[in-house]
């Protein structure tokens, strides 16, 4: 484990600290609303990809998440992103999630 963030941190602090050119994995408690008006949370995993990595630590983290996923029991929600638009939390993120809640 690299980092542990707060409650107090938000979504987009997770997203600031994800390195441009380089991957990683992560978890988030997401907080949420549903389409009818329920405050709800899912947990949630990312594999952070990025299209700018080099070729060994995206073939490295490619070929290890399945091993991470399995062992995340409880985490129904895994999203693979490769840019940021892919991590953006209304257009990408919410409408993902919510097809769960």
């Amino acid at each position: 484990i690299e980092k542990r963030g707060s409650i107090e941190k938000t979504y987009d602090d997770f997203c600031a600290e994800l390195p441009e050119s380089d991957c990683r994995y992560g978890l988030i408690d997401l907080e949420f609303e549903t389409d009818d008006g329920r405050p709800t949370s899912k947990l949630v995993f990312i594999s952070w990809n990025p299209d700018t990595a080099s070729v060994r630590p995206k073939m490295l983290y490619s070929g290890s998440k399945e091993a991470i996923k399995s062992a995340l029991n409880g985490v129904g929600i895994h999203i693979n992103a490769t840019d940021h638009s892919e991590l953006d939390l209304e257009t990408a993120i919410l409408p993902t999630v919510k097809k769960f809640a």
